[in-house]
């Protein structure tokens, strides 16, 4: 009996950090238009952040870079390290300014596409093989959702939403400027290394 009101209690917990509808709530706060949009709001008691801008390339091309986890490090240059536990969940190393501890966080994630839009949807798992290194700190409420919308053969507009809580010494003051840095960096960072030729 304990252990399936525990078995309960943890799928709900999971469906309270699912992002995959996180597009159709409204009253976001803007935070910055230009050149990245990025927006902030409140969902089921978590900070969720989105980043969201329009790209000169082709949705599959970009789908290609975002589920290619093991090349995250070159992609996205604040990620350090990423370790496939088995299929479909992964451990990710972040790095952040000093004076603060790295974050880590390890997650399930589920792609859905179709014909003109594509989502990458994650949220976070416990697993054994998932060892913390004990400089870094651990995001246990991870979630996430990449959103790809073709407006065109070679536009696309790309929309990424995370959970922005970052826990440890980090101070709640500084949230949105993170936010702000993070979203911007992402999506930047996605699109150079498209822009330089990377497809896969």
């Amino acid at each position: 009996m304990k252990f399936i009101i525990l078995y309960i209690i943890a799928n709900c917990y999971l469906i309270a950090l699912d992002l995959k509808g996180i597009s159709n709530l409204k009253n976001w706060i803007i935070l910055q238009e230009h050149p990245v949009k990025i927006e902030w709001r409140d969902f089921k008691g978590f900070p969720i952040s989105r980043a969201e801008k329009v790209l000169e390339h082709n949705m599959l091309l970009i789908a290609n870079v975002i589920q290619d986890i093991g090349n995250y490090p070159v992609t996205f240059k604040r990620i350090t390290k990423t370790k496939i536990l088995e299929d479909n969940i992964v451990q990710i190393v972040l790095d952040m300014p000093f004076p603060f501890s790295g974050r880590d966080y390890i997650i399930k994630y589920n792609i859905e596409k179709n014909l003109d839009k594509w989502i990458f949807s994650f949220y976070s798992v416990e697993h054994n093989k998932g060892i913390l290194d004990p400089r870094n700190v651990r995001l246990i409420n991870a979630a996430g959702v990449w959103e790809l919308i073709q407006i065109s053969p070679n536009q696309t507009l790309v929309s990424y939403a995370w959970n922005g809580e970052l826990l440890g010494n980090f101070p709640e003051f500084g949230l949105e400027k993170a936010w702000i840095t993070q979203g911007t960096e992402v999506l930047n960072w996605l699109n150079e290394s498209l822009s330089n030729g990377r497809k896969s």
